[in-house]
């Protein structure tokens, strides 16, 4: 996923949630996402939790930092 195809999945404005990073079309924080995986829930439980973010989304930003991870390495 490219840098562009990921701004349609997240983005960030100084007047919605103070600038932090939320997905498109909610007020949901990607950090939620972040949290809710380290804290053992599933990608289930995040989206019944936060029903406004669509499953596309949720993976779409997983798959990013996936391949964000293996060209670092």
């Amino acid at each position: 996923m490219t840098e562009q195809e990921l701004k349609g999945v997240i983005h960030s404005h100084p007047e919605i949630m103070g600038g932090t990073p939320v997905f498109v079309g909610t007020r949901v924080p990607l950090q939620n996402l972040i949290d809710s995986l380290e804290g053992g829930e599933s990608v289930d439980d995040f989206l019944d939790a936060f029903p406004t973010v669509k499953r596309e989304q949720a993976i779409a930003v997983i798959e990013a930092g996936k391949l964000k991870m293996l060209e670092s390495v």
